[in-house]
């Protein structure tokens, strides 16, 4: 019986250190770019884009076309970078595994 209340002692200690990584996972921001940098998108750990930022030369009245490609593969680049931000900070806890809705 005491090794069960160590076990479950222990389960505890781990679905806190996953909640905290989480959490964290909320102030940490990463950089997604395209173009050699003239479109650049900030997201948080949790996947919410927090700004876009579109440099002047980027902007062609006459090829609309390319600059929402390039807003689309900076978007796609930053959230790329979440999910291995996400895999390194929580795979500690999993082993490796995708346990689906944990992050």
């Amino acid at each position: 019986m005491n090794n069960m209340n160590q076990m479950m002692k222990q389960v505890k200690k781990m679905q806190d250190q996953m909640m905290k990584a989480q959490e964290e996972l909320e102030s940490k921001v990463v950089e997604g770019t395209a173009g050699g940098g003239v479109v650049t998108v900030t997201s948080n750990g949790h996947k919410k884009i927090l700004s876009i930022a579109i440099k002047p030369e980027a902007v062609d009245p006459e090829d609309v076309e390319m600059l929402q490609d390039l807003v689309l593969t900076a978007v796609n680049d930053a959230l790329a970078k979440v999910d291995e931000l996400a895999n390194k900070d929580m795979g500690k806890f999993t082993g490796g595994m995708k346990i689906p809705g944990l992050f």
